[in-house]
C-alpha cells in the first residue's frame, strides 16, 4: 500500500530553485555643455525632456546658453528643472555627458576619469590622438551612429536624414530664385509652365526623403543608384512611380543636361564615391543647382568643396554649388527635437535598470552603440580604419 499524501506526483519531483533578480533603479546626473564648434547650433535636450527627467527624480546641469541656437532660452531650461551654470569645467565633471559634436582634446581633458558620454563621432573627421585622449581617461563613450532600436535600425542616422533629404529641396528651391542669383525658377508645378527636373544620386533615407519633397512641389524626379534593391524600395515607398535607374554614364549624363537641381546622396563606406565628375557637370544648365548632401564624407560630386553656413554656396562652370556638412544643424529646432525625442528613452532605460553598466549586459542594441569601454577601443569600424587594437565588447562586459 502506497503512502498517501496531499501533494501531486509533478508537485513531488525536485523543482528547480528560481532567484527573482531586482533591477535597481539609478539616479542620472546628466551634464549638458554648450557646443563649441562654430556651426553646431543642436542641443541634446529639449526642455520638455528635462523635466521629464527631473519628474523621474534624476539632476541635469546645462551649461549657461546650450540652447540658445536652437531657440530655447536658460530660463525656460531652469524652469523644467535643470541647474544652469556658466562654469564649463563643473558641467564636464558630470558623470555622463550629452554632447552633439564629439568632445575637443581640451574638452576631454575636463572630464573625470570614467565618465561616460554619448554624441556623435563623425569618424572621417576624427583622429588617432581623440582616441587615445579617451583612453588614458577610461571613458566610456557612445556613438550616435552606432546605436540601434529594436528593428536593428540607426534611428539617429535615420532622423538626421529624413531632415537633410528635405532641406535640400528647400535649399535647392530657395537658391534657384533670383534674389540668391539663381535663375529665376519657382520649384514647383505651376499650370503651362514645364516642372523643375531633379535629378537624385542615391537611394537611401536621405534620397527617399529629398525625392518625397521634390515630388510634393510637383517636380520630376530621376533616381540613379547601383542597388537595384535600393531602387525598388524607394520605388515602392515613394507616393508615384519615378524614373530610377543605375549609374550608367550615357543615361547619368543625359538626365544632368536636362535637370535644374542635383541632389548628391550617396555614401560610401569609407568616403562617398565620385559620381558626376567635372565634365558632367560642365554640361549642366547654367545657374543649375548641386546640393552635395555628402560633402561631410567627400562628396559624389568631383567639383564640390566644403562651404560653411556663413558662405554655403560658390559658383564653378556656371554651375551653383552647395556643399555645407551637417546640413541638419541649419533647422537646429527640429533637429534637436528629433535627437531629444530617440535619446530621452535609451537614458530613462538605462536609469530604470540600474544604470548603463546594467543595461549594457542585456541590451544588444545600446552595447553596439559603444566605441570605447573603460578607455579600450571595442568598435571593429573604427579600429581597421585607424589601424588601432581593438576587443570585441561581448568578451569584455560579460
Amino acid at each position: 500500500m502506497g503512502i498517501k499524501t496531499p501533494f501531486s506526483k509533478s508537485e513531488l519531483l525536485p523543482q528547480e530553485e528560481t532567484l527573482e533578480i531586482r533591477k535597481h533603479r539609478s539616479q542620472l546626473f546628466i551634464g549638458i555643455p554648450k557646443e563649441n564648434f562654430k556651426f553646431e547650433k543642436r542641443v541634446c535636450l529639449t526642455p520638455e525632456a528635462v523635466k521629464m527627467f527631473v519628474n523621474a527624480g534624476h539632476r541635469i546641469l546645462i551649461e549657461s546658453n546650450a540652447g540658445l541656437e536652437a531657440n530655447y532660452t536658460d530660463n525656460e531650461y531652469s524652469e523644467a528643472g535643470a541647474e544652469i551654470t556658466k562654469d564649463t569645467k563643473k558641467v564636464f565633471e558630470c558623470p555622463i555627458l550629452l554632447k552633439v559634436e564629439p568632445p575637443t582634446l581640451e574638452e576631454i581633458n575636463l572630464m573625470k576619469p570614467k565618465t561616460y558620454f554619448i554624441s556623435a563621432v563623425q569618424m572621417k573627421m576624427q583622429n588617432r590622438e581623440y582616441f587615445d585622449a579617451l583612453t588614458k581617461k577610461k571613458i566610456t563613450a557612445l556613438g550616435f551612429e552606432f546605436i540601434k532600436d529594436q528593428e536593428s535600425t540607426y534611428p539617429f542616422l535615420n532622423v538626421l536624414g529624413e531632415i537633410a533629404g528635405i532641406a535640400s529641396i528647400h535649399i535647392a528651391s530657395e537658391l534657384m530664385s533670383k534674389c540668391k542669383d539663381g535663375k529665376g525658377l519657382l520649384f514647383g508645378n505651376v499650370t503651362g509652365i514645364p516642372n523643375t527636373e531633379v535629378v537624385i544620386i542615391g537611394a537611401g533615407t536621405v534620397a527617399e526623403n529629398a525625392a518625397r519633397t521634390a515630388i510634393g512641389f510637383g517636380a520630376n524626379v530621376k533616381i540613379f543608384d547601383n542597388s537595384i534593391h535600393k531602387l525598388k524600395r524607394i520605388q515602392e515607398r515613394l507616393p508615384h512611380q519615378v524614373f530610377t535607374s543605375t549609374i550608367q554614364e550615357t543615361i547619368l549624363q543625359k538626365a544632368l543636361m536636362r535637370c535644374d537641381v542635383l541632389i548628391g546622396a550617396m555614401k560610401g563606406k569609407k568616403r562617398s564615391p565620385i559620381i558626376v565628375n567635372e565634365t558632367m557637370v560642365q554640361r549642366m544648365k547654367p545657374k543649375a543647382v548641386i546640393v552635395d548632401v555628402c560633402i561631410d564624407n567627400g562628396g559624389c560630386v568631383e567639383t564640390s568643396e566644403i562651404t560653411t553656413h556663413e558662405k554655403p554656396t560658390f559658383i564653378k562652370h556656371n554651375v551653383i554649388h552647395y556643399c555645407v556638412p551637417n546640413i541638419s544643424s541649419r533647422y537646429s529646432k527640429t533637429a534637436t527635437l528629433a535627437i531629444s525625442n530617440i535619446i530621452s528613452p535609451y537614458l530613462l532605460d538605462v536609469a530604470e535598470n540600474g544604470g548603463i553598466e546594467n543595461v549594457l549586459l542585456y541590451d544588444k542594441n545600446i552595447r553596439e552603440g559603444v566605441y570605447m569601454y573603460q578607455g579600450i577601443l571595442v568598435n571593429q569600424t573604427i579600429g581597421e580604419w585607424f589601424s588601432l587594437d581593438y576587443k570585441d565588447i561581448n568578451l569584455i562586459v560579460f
